[in-house]
């Protein structure tokens, strides 16, 4: 495993232990607004919120992943187009400078 592999490693790992917190947060104030639940009542409520928070995170970072996915094949294809366009117009004017020179060179040596 590289260093960048490892580090997205340990972003990734923070980033989903934060969004844990953040469900948690949420969840305790939640049950804040009702306060006739039972102590028990009030765990069950806190880790069915947390869980459906997880899960909504989660679906909504794999489409994250999957729309980025599609942006940078999209991105590179434009790219590589343009990338050969320039290579192409600069080939190109070489060649257009090339011959120019070369005609001017000849015009220059027949007078």
């Amino acid at each position: 495993m590289s260093m960048d592999q490892a580090i997205n490693e340990i972003e990734g790992y923070l980033l989903w232990e934060a969004e844990k917190d953040r469900a948690r947060t949420r969840a305790n104030a939640f049950c804040a607004g009702l306060p006739w639940l039972t102590d028990t009542q009030r765990r069950e409520v806190e880790l069915r919120y947390c869980q459906d928070q997880c899960d909504a995170s989660r679906a909504y970072l794999e489409r994250i992943a999957v729309r980025s996915a599609t942006l940078r094949t999209e991105y590179e294809s434009v790219y590589r187009a343009l990338r050969r366009r320039l290579i192409t117009a600069f080939l190109s004017g070489t060649v257009a400078v090339a011959a120019l020179v070369t005609v001017a060179a000849i015009v220059l040596t027949a007078h």
